[in-house]
Protein backbone atom coordinates (compact mmCIF):
# COMPACT_ATOMS: atom_id res chain seq x y z
CA UNK A 1 0.00 0.00 0.00
CA UNK A 2 1.39 3.70 -1.15
CA UNK A 3 0.28 6.00 1.31
CA UNK A 4 0.84 10.22 1.07
CA UNK A 5 2.12 11.34 4.18
CA UNK A 6 1.94 15.32 4.84
CA UNK A 7 3.80 16.91 7.39
CA UNK A 8 3.24 20.60 8.57
CA UNK A 9 5.15 22.69 11.03
CA UNK A 10 5.61 26.16 12.13
CA UNK A 11 9.06 25.09 13.21
CA UNK A 12 11.74 22.70 12.55
CA UNK A 13 9.16 19.66 12.63
CA UNK A 14 11.58 17.69 14.34
CA UNK A 15 8.90 16.60 17.04
CA UNK A 16 5.94 15.60 14.53
CA UNK A 17 8.48 14.07 12.42
CA UNK A 18 9.83 12.08 15.25
CA UNK A 19 5.91 10.95 16.27
CA UNK A 20 5.68 10.28 12.46
CA UNK A 21 7.95 7.72 12.53
CA UNK A 22 7.02 6.01 15.54
CA UNK A 23 3.72 5.89 14.54
CA UNK A 24 4.55 4.26 11.29
CA UNK A 25 6.34 1.45 12.75
CA UNK A 26 3.61 -0.21 14.18
CA UNK A 27 2.62 -1.01 10.35
CA UNK A 28 3.92 -3.69 7.63
CA UNK A 29 3.69 -3.10 3.81
CA UNK A 30 3.47 0.35 4.05
CA UNK A 31 5.15 2.29 1.19
CA UNK A 32 5.05 6.29 2.66
CA UNK A 33 5.70 8.98 0.67
CA UNK A 34 6.74 12.17 3.24
CA UNK A 35 6.26 15.41 1.95
CA UNK A 36 7.73 17.19 5.31
CA UNK A 37 6.74 21.03 5.14
CA UNK A 38 8.61 22.89 8.59
CA UNK A 39 8.53 26.80 9.32
CA UNK A 40 4.68 26.99 8.10
CA UNK A 41 3.55 30.86 9.25
CA UNK A 42 1.95 32.27 6.49
CA UNK A 43 -1.71 31.91 4.87
CA UNK A 44 0.59 32.02 1.24
CA UNK A 45 2.99 29.79 2.76
CA UNK A 46 -0.11 27.45 3.16
CA UNK A 47 -1.96 27.95 0.27
CA UNK A 48 1.01 26.51 -2.07
CA UNK A 49 1.17 23.24 0.03
CA UNK A 50 -2.91 22.67 0.00
CA UNK A 51 -2.43 22.51 -3.69
CA UNK A 52 0.56 19.50 -3.56
CA UNK A 53 -1.60 17.99 -0.64
CA UNK A 54 -4.44 18.10 -3.48
CA UNK A 55 -2.39 16.84 -5.78
CA UNK A 56 -1.47 13.87 -3.28
CA UNK A 57 -4.08 13.31 -1.03
CA UNK A 58 -3.51 11.55 1.96
CA UNK A 59 -3.33 11.54 5.77
CA UNK A 60 -2.42 15.58 7.11
CA UNK A 61 -0.33 15.38 10.62
CA UNK A 62 0.30 18.95 11.97
CA UNK A 63 1.42 21.45 14.82
CA UNK A 64 0.14 24.68 14.14
CA UNK A 65 0.02 27.01 16.60
CA UNK A 66 -1.55 30.04 14.59
CA UNK A 67 -5.21 29.80 14.95
CA UNK A 68 -6.21 31.36 11.57
CA UNK A 69 -3.58 28.71 9.86
CA UNK A 70 -5.08 25.86 11.95
CA UNK A 71 -8.40 26.58 10.90
CA UNK A 72 -7.78 26.83 7.27
CA UNK A 73 -6.04 23.85 6.91
CA UNK A 74 -8.90 22.01 8.70
CA UNK A 75 -11.40 23.54 6.75
CA UNK A 76 -9.79 22.60 3.30
CA UNK A 77 -8.88 19.17 4.77
CA UNK A 78 -12.79 18.35 5.45
CA UNK A 79 -12.86 19.89 1.37
CA UNK A 80 -10.73 17.48 0.07
CA UNK A 81 -12.21 14.28 2.89
CA UNK A 82 -8.65 14.08 3.95
CA UNK A 83 -7.97 13.36 7.64
CA UNK A 84 -5.78 16.21 9.86
CA UNK A 85 -4.16 15.52 12.59
CA UNK A 86 -2.36 17.23 15.59
CA UNK A 87 -0.92 14.62 17.56
CA UNK A 88 0.09 17.24 20.01
CA UNK A 89 -3.06 18.13 21.13
CA UNK A 90 -4.18 15.67 23.11
CA UNK A 91 -1.42 16.26 25.82
CA UNK A 92 -1.16 20.09 25.17
CA UNK A 93 -5.64 19.72 26.42
CA UNK A 94 -4.43 17.78 29.53
CA UNK A 95 -1.47 19.99 30.63
CA UNK A 96 -3.80 22.96 30.33
CA UNK A 97 -6.89 21.52 32.36
CA UNK A 98 -4.39 19.94 35.26
CA UNK A 99 -2.19 23.38 35.34
CA UNK A 100 -5.18 25.23 34.93
CA UNK A 101 -3.61 27.93 32.49
CA UNK A 102 -3.69 28.41 28.37
CA UNK A 103 -0.64 26.99 26.35
CA UNK A 104 1.14 30.04 24.96
CA UNK A 105 0.93 30.19 20.78
CA UNK A 106 4.59 30.42 20.08
CA UNK A 107 5.97 28.21 17.25
CA UNK A 108 8.73 25.88 17.84
CA UNK A 109 9.84 27.43 22.24
CA UNK A 110 10.92 23.91 22.65
CA UNK A 111 13.95 24.82 20.88
CA UNK A 112 14.95 28.10 22.89
CA UNK A 113 18.33 28.28 23.47
CA UNK A 114 18.61 27.51 27.14
CA UNK A 115 20.93 26.22 29.70
CA UNK A 116 19.82 22.65 28.79
CA UNK A 117 20.18 22.93 25.24
CA UNK A 118 23.77 23.87 25.81
CA UNK A 119 24.77 21.04 27.78
CA UNK A 120 23.63 18.79 25.31
CA UNK A 121 26.09 20.65 22.67
CA UNK A 122 28.57 20.43 25.42
CA UNK A 123 27.89 16.66 26.08
CA UNK A 124 28.04 15.98 21.88
CA UNK A 125 31.46 17.60 22.05
CA UNK A 126 32.55 15.48 24.89
CA UNK A 127 31.60 12.55 23.50
CA UNK A 128 32.61 12.82 20.13
CA UNK A 129 36.38 13.31 21.50
CA UNK A 130 36.31 10.31 24.02
CA UNK A 131 35.26 8.13 21.32
CA UNK A 132 36.77 4.30 21.51
CA UNK A 133 39.58 5.11 24.84
CA UNK A 134 40.94 8.60 23.74
CA UNK A 135 41.52 11.13 26.23
CA UNK A 136 41.18 8.16 29.09
CA UNK A 137 42.86 10.89 31.54
CA UNK A 138 39.35 13.04 31.16
CA UNK A 139 37.06 10.09 31.93
CA UNK A 140 36.55 11.49 35.61
CA UNK A 141 34.44 14.53 33.66
CA UNK A 142 32.10 11.71 32.30
CA UNK A 143 29.03 10.83 33.62
CA UNK A 144 28.76 7.66 31.63
CA UNK A 145 31.55 5.52 30.44
CA UNK A 146 30.73 2.26 28.43
CA UNK A 147 33.07 -1.19 28.07
CA UNK A 148 32.52 -3.66 25.86
CA UNK A 149 34.57 -5.42 23.31
CA UNK A 150 34.61 -4.21 19.65
CA UNK A 151 31.23 -3.94 17.89
CA UNK A 152 29.68 -3.76 21.05
CA UNK A 153 27.62 -0.95 19.73
CA UNK A 154 29.67 1.45 22.21
CA UNK A 155 29.83 4.08 19.80
CA UNK A 156 25.94 4.70 18.77
CA UNK A 157 25.15 4.38 21.74
CA UNK A 158 27.38 7.27 23.10
CA UNK A 159 26.32 9.70 20.74
CA UNK A 160 22.40 8.70 21.23
CA UNK A 161 23.32 9.34 25.09
CA UNK A 162 25.34 12.69 24.73
CA UNK A 163 21.87 13.52 22.30
CA UNK A 164 20.15 13.15 25.99
CA UNK A 165 22.30 15.22 27.42
CA UNK A 166 24.82 12.48 28.95
CA UNK A 167 28.54 13.24 28.77
CA UNK A 168 29.94 9.71 27.69
CA UNK A 169 33.15 8.00 27.06
CA UNK A 170 34.01 4.53 26.14
CA UNK A 171 36.33 2.00 25.93
CA UNK A 172 37.11 -1.18 23.69
CA UNK A 173 38.06 -4.31 25.79
CA UNK A 174 40.71 -6.05 24.27
CA UNK A 175 42.33 -8.72 25.66
CA UNK A 176 45.64 -8.37 24.62
CA UNK A 177 45.77 -4.62 25.60
CA UNK A 178 44.21 -4.28 29.02
CA UNK A 179 42.49 -0.56 29.71
CA UNK A 180 44.18 2.09 31.70
CA UNK A 181 44.76 1.52 35.28
CA UNK A 182 42.24 5.04 35.79
CA UNK A 183 39.38 3.33 35.07
CA UNK A 184 39.28 1.09 38.07
CA UNK A 185 39.93 4.60 40.44
CA UNK A 186 36.84 6.47 38.47
CA UNK A 187 34.36 8.39 41.26
CA UNK A 188 32.03 10.50 39.43
CA UNK A 189 31.38 8.45 35.72
CA UNK A 190 28.85 5.17 36.09
CA UNK A 191 30.77 2.59 34.12
CA UNK A 192 28.00 0.04 32.07
CA UNK A 193 29.53 -2.95 30.62
CA UNK A 194 28.01 -3.42 27.27
CA UNK A 195 27.90 -7.46 26.07
CA UNK A 196 26.17 -9.76 22.90
CA UNK A 197 25.90 -12.99 22.23
CA UNK A 198 29.19 -14.03 19.76
CA UNK A 199 26.85 -14.88 17.46
CA UNK A 200 25.65 -11.84 17.14
CA UNK A 201 28.84 -10.26 17.32
CA UNK A 202 30.30 -12.57 14.54
CA UNK A 203 27.87 -11.64 12.37
CA UNK A 204 28.45 -7.79 12.79
CA UNK A 205 32.39 -7.74 12.86
CA UNK A 206 31.77 -9.98 9.26
CA UNK A 207 29.55 -7.50 7.87
CA UNK A 208 31.78 -4.63 8.93
CA UNK A 209 34.98 -6.56 7.11
CA UNK A 210 33.28 -7.11 3.87
CA UNK A 211 31.95 -3.31 3.78
CA UNK A 212 36.12 -2.39 4.18
CA UNK A 213 36.86 -5.27 1.38
CA UNK A 214 38.79 -7.56 4.29
CA UNK A 215 39.93 -10.95 5.11
CA UNK A 216 37.12 -12.86 6.96
CA UNK A 217 39.25 -15.26 8.22
CA UNK A 218 40.94 -13.61 11.46
CA UNK A 219 40.61 -14.54 14.81
CA UNK A 220 38.62 -11.23 14.97
CA UNK A 221 35.22 -13.60 13.58
CA UNK A 222 36.44 -17.02 14.57
CA UNK A 223 34.07 -18.69 16.92
CA UNK A 224 36.49 -19.47 20.08
CA UNK A 225 37.97 -16.26 19.67
CA UNK A 226 35.19 -14.16 20.24
CA UNK A 227 33.85 -16.40 22.74
CA UNK A 228 37.03 -15.72 25.10
CA UNK A 229 36.68 -11.82 23.93
CA UNK A 230 33.15 -11.84 25.45
CA UNK A 231 34.22 -13.76 28.38
CA UNK A 232 37.08 -11.79 29.40
CA UNK A 233 34.75 -8.92 29.68
CA UNK A 234 32.39 -10.43 31.55
CA UNK A 235 34.22 -11.62 34.00
CA UNK A 236 36.19 -7.70 34.16
CA UNK A 237 32.64 -6.09 34.65
CA UNK A 238 31.96 -8.86 37.27
CA UNK A 239 35.27 -7.85 38.59
CA UNK A 240 34.82 -4.44 39.47
CA UNK A 241 30.88 -4.91 40.31
CA UNK A 242 29.66 -2.98 36.78
CA UNK A 243 26.56 -3.05 35.66
CA UNK A 244 26.17 -4.27 33.01
CA UNK A 245 23.48 -4.94 29.50
CA UNK A 246 23.11 -7.39 26.81
CA UNK A 247 22.43 -5.34 23.60
CA UNK A 248 21.86 -8.40 21.34
CA UNK A 249 18.35 -8.05 20.81
CA UNK A 250 18.03 -4.19 21.79
CA UNK A 251 18.23 -1.30 19.72
CA UNK A 252 20.59 1.57 20.19
CA UNK A 253 17.42 3.43 21.56
CA UNK A 254 16.48 0.56 24.26
CA UNK A 255 19.99 0.31 25.44
CA UNK A 256 20.44 3.79 26.08
CA UNK A 257 17.28 3.77 27.87
CA UNK A 258 17.81 0.86 29.88
CA UNK A 259 21.05 3.41 31.21
CA UNK A 260 19.70 6.25 31.34
CA UNK A 261 17.47 4.47 33.90
CA UNK A 262 20.47 3.25 36.01
CA UNK A 263 21.86 6.61 35.70
CA UNK A 264 18.88 7.69 37.16
CA UNK A 265 18.81 5.36 40.08
CA UNK A 266 22.30 6.05 40.91
CA UNK A 267 21.72 9.47 40.73
CA UNK A 268 19.00 8.98 43.48
CA UNK A 269 21.22 7.07 45.44
CA UNK A 270 23.25 9.22 45.77
CA UNK A 271 21.02 12.11 47.10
Amino acid sequence: MRLHLHLLSDSTGETLENIAKAALAQFDGVETLRHFWPMVRSQTHLERILQEIAHNPGIVLFTLVNAEIRKTLEARCRVMGLPAVAPLDGVSHALSSLLGQEAKARPGRQHILDAAYFARVDAIQFTIAHDDGVLWEEWEEADILLAGVSRSSKTPTSIYLANRGYKTANIPIVVESPPPPALYSLKHPMIVGLTTSADRLIQIRRNRLLSLNQAANTDYVEQDSVAREIAFARRMFADNGWPVIDVTRRSIEETAAAIITLYQERKGERQ
